[in-house]
């Protein structure tokens, strides 16, 4: 086939050089399942980066964005309300144990909101000292300035040392400075990082400290790990909690930065004060993309969806198991359905000899990624790791 370069679109993280979009065109999706350009089936075996719950193209996720667009598509959330958003985030706000949902449109905003909130949150408080962050070793928050400042992966983040800001690395011990206005953590584990996995005890530090306490649980939200949210297996409540990614089921962009009542409260005052939040994004508390997250929630109760995910978790642990032996695969390292195998050779080799195989995914240095679509069947976990074997096998 002829390679077909793309004239106008930049894609991310993808270098675009000799790019064959010819071999890399998504044009429908079903269920588990992506359809390319060429007619190839292809089992999403990482959710279309980690977003999608219930399937593709759910009908009852399809049918709630359409009714929704029939009746109010978008209206602002700076001055006004809509009856969805008001909906959602009482549902949020009663499964994570929180108080307020600020909402936004991607993870990035959501942990940029976080930060200014932490800022001002120290201000009102008597103590604008507070102005450093503390992030774990190997964090990823997001790619905007803010977001990046938190991270501590050098790839996406040396060359962008002029536009972000001085953070500190959690030693675990609980004592922090006096200028430390928020610790932020991903919970159980690292996705960015290759599905690293962090050890319980460094949560522990966490409990019942000055600073506020984020967890960013735009990854490992809407139960990834088993839980609905990771940060319930860690013995910490959050004082703001960040979501993202599969808080519509995958199917529209929204992201919610959740904040218990002391938070909230610190920016309640007479409007001739100036306390209120000065931050916002145009498209925050979308009513369609709420309305399709209102109906992903209902999903997981019809659906069983944790059961589902265990389910998942428990058939992928064995396969995973079955190829720590392997001589290719240094280490396999899983958290609920978040799964990564480090492999001894080239990632995007085997990645793409996946795709040839019928198995999207996309690896994170040597790390393949396989986190798949909560709907998954366990003949589909099961014929990913026949397919990743049987590359394996001959790459040997």
């Amino acid at each position: 086939m002829k390679l077909r370069l793309m004239a106008h679109l930049w894609l991310p993280f993808t270098q675009m050089q000799g790019f064959d979009a010819g071999a890399r065109t998504f044009v429908r999706g079903q269920g588990t399942t992506l359809f390319d350009a060429r007619g190839r089936r292809l089992y999403d075996a990482v959710s279309s980066i980690w977003t999608t719950i219930h399937g593709h193209c759910h009908p009852r996720i399809v049918e709630a964005i359409a009714h929704q667009a029939t009746k109010l598509d978008h209206a602002t959330l700076l001055g006004a309300t809509n009856p969805v958003a008001e909906e959602l985030a009482e549902r949020l706000c009663s499964l994570a144990r929180m108080d307020r949902a600020f909402f936004a449109s991607d993870g990035a905003s959501a942990i940029e909101a976080a930060v200014k909130m932490a800022v001002q949150y120290w201000q009102s408080a008597g103590e604008p000292q507070r102005t450093r962050f503390v992030h774990l070793t190997g964090a990823y928050h997001g790619d905007t300035a803010g977001a990046m400042s938190l991270s501590d992966i050098a790839l996406f983040k040396a060359r962008f040392g002029s536009v972000t800001f001085e953070t500190r690395i959690y030693g675990g011990d609980g004592a922090f400075e006096e200028d430390v206005a928020a610790v932020i953590v991903e919970p159980l584990v690292q996705a960015a990082a290759g599905m690293r996995l962090v050890p319980p005890a460094t949560y522990e530090g966490l409990r019942d400290i000055e600073p506020l306490v984020i967890f960013d649980e735009i990854a490992t939200g809407f139960g990834r790990t088993g839980t609905m949210f990771a940060f319930e297996q860690t013995g910490v409540t959050p004082d703001l909690l960040c979501l993202g990614k599969g808080i519509t089921g995958g199917a529209l962009a929204l992201s919610a930065t959740l904040v218990r009542a002391p938070v909230y409260d610190a920016f309640l005052g007479e409007p001739r004060e100036l306390v209120q939040f000065f931050h916002g994004h145009s498209y925050a508390g979308n009513p369609i993309a709420c309305a399709a997250a209102l109906e992903s929630l209902e999903l997981f109760g019809e659906e069983r969806t944790l059961e589902r995910a265990a389910a998942i978790a428990r058939r992928a642990g064995t396969r995973l198991a079955a190829l720590h032996t392997h001589p290719l695969v240094r280490e396999g390292r899983q958290a609920g359905t978040m799964i990564g195998v480090e492999v001894r050779g080239d990632g995007r080799r085997i990645a793409n000899d996946l795709y040839g195989r019928g198995h999207f995914t996309r690896p994170i240095g040597d790390v393949v990624q396989f986190v798949p679509p909560l709907s998954s069947t366990e003949e589909e976990v099961n014929a990913f790791f026949d397919a990743l074997e049987g590359v394996l096998a001959v790459s040997s």
